[in-house]
């Protein structure tokens, strides 16, 4: 993934992974920003049902606007198939390392 373009986003690095997603930084080449992409897994991509409850999470966060939470900018997909939701990427320490201080 790093290095390719993707729609309109130029992916740099991977940010990180849980259950439902990798997340990578990357450009909006459109808007000239730095963003978080979450990728679905692959291996989630033929299930309807996974597509729907990623789609429904991403409806959901969109909704809210809190300063502890990220803005959803776009859902979208490449040709695999894959989705992807496209947020805000904040410059921060991650929980772990926060809670070590």
């Amino acid at each position: 993934m790093i290095g390719k373009t993707l729609t309109h986003y130029k992916i740099i690095h991977k940010l990180g992974e849980a259950g439902m997603g990798e997340v990578y930084l990357a450009d909006d080449l459109k808007l000239e920003r730095k963003v978080a992409l979450k990728f679905l897994p692959p291996y989630l991509t033929t299930s309807d049902k996974e597509k729907q409850r990623f789609i429904h999470e991403s409806r959901a966060a969109s909704t809210l606007e809190h300063n502890n939470i990220c803005n959803i900018h776009e859902i979208d997909g490449i040709e695999d198939g894959q989705l992807f939701i496209s947020m805000s990427c904040y410059e921060c320490e991650t929980l772990d390392q926060n809670i070590k201080k």
